[in-house]
């Protein structure tokens, strides 16, 4: 009769902690180019991104530019300058403004990039992919002040040419730019159009990784392009959606500072001024620092909680960020 051999598990080797610091030199000097190459950009990071993150002390002190921050005196209660802000006759409207439009911006921006990348990846004219995909990203590169002015002459009230066709039909002009029916449109239009091109750029390198073989064997079995594109394509690139969407939701309270605070006028103040056009206003404009660093902690603070929350449940559909 055989016995019954149970099997064990090995033991663990346990190292020390020097040993495991050795063999973290060791591989990052041997992949030492690499770490090279990231160094100006960590270096980046460190000095505008790390290194502010000291200021933001400010948010709980009475900041004094002739004392500095450390010369400046604390608050009491620590949490002063928050509460002005949520007391603020302000606050409903401006957090409902800064969500409603980042979230028209996220919900409009998402697919026009996405299907404009299919259509691209599926064009065989080259000559015509390329002059499309040109004029699709070029005005990713104007800056909000051009943008204005294009706005300005298709909407103006007086003379805009959206108007000439208006009163030419026989209508009256509409005031696009100083109605607040119709302000946040043109706000998530012209965000919409200016990141167009340059969104599908990262959705066409996605598709540019999908295994050809795929569209082959889809191919041979007889399937439509339009299948190819449900059932090949689109989860293809469904890890770069996710992932963009996630990073998008870190920036919910970034509802756009330079473009609304070019395009706004007070007519429109009842739904476009956002938190960070009043925070230029009261905190900058004023002085007061403090409530614009509070205000800046909170929106980060909030960002934070998005991007987890999102990660998290990614990871649930196996699309996590990390």
């Amino acid at each position: 009769m055989e016995a019954n051999h149970s099997l064990t598990p090995a033991p663990r080797i346990r190292t020390s902690p020097r040993t495991k610091l050795l063999m973290i030199l060791k591989l990052a000097w041997r992949f030492k180019a690499f770490y090279v190459m990231l160094l100006p950009g960590i270096i980046y990071f460190v000095i505008f991104r790390y290194f502010p993150m000291y200021g933001v002390i400010i948010a709980f002190k009475d900041f004094a530019i002739l004392d500095g921050i450390t010369g400046s005196s604390w608050v009491d209660p620590w949490y002063k300058h928050f509460q002005s802000f949520y007391e603020s006759p302000y606050f409903s409207q401006l957090l409902t403004n800064t969500l409603l439009i980042s979230l028209y911006k996220l919900l409009w921006g998402t697919l026009p990039p996405i299907m404009l990348a299919v259509l691209l990846n599926e064009c065989r004219v080259r000559w015509l992919r390329s002059i499309v995909q040109t004029l699709t990203y070029m005005p990713h590169f104007l800056s909000w002040v051009i943008i204005f002015g294009i706005l300005l002459t298709l909407f103006s009230q007086n003379g805009g040419l959206i108007n000439r066709w208006i009163v030419e039909a026989g209508g009256s002009s509409i005031p696009f730019l100083t109605s607040t029916e119709y302000f946040r449109s043109i706000l998530v239009g012209s965000e919409v159009w200016q990141n167009l091109g340059w969104g599908a750029i990262i959705y066409l390198a996605a598709m540019a990784g999908i295994d050809p073989t795929l569209y082959e064997a889809a191919k041979v079995d007889g399937a439509s392009r339009m299948r190819m594109i449900w059932h090949i394509t689109l989860p293809g690139i469904r890890s770069i959606i996710v992932l963009l969407f996630v990073l998008k939701l870190g920036h919910l309270l970034d509802a756009g500072f330079d473009q609304i605070y070019i395009l706004y006028n007070i007519q429109v103040y009842p739904v476009a001024d956002i938190i960070d056009t009043w925070v230029y206003r009261t905190g900058l404009q004023q002085l007061n620092f403090s409530l614009a660093s509070a205000v800046g902690l909170f929106k980060s603070v909030i960002g934070l909680i998005l991007v987890l929350g999102a990660n998290r449940v990614a990871k649930k559909w196996g699309e996590g960020i990390w």
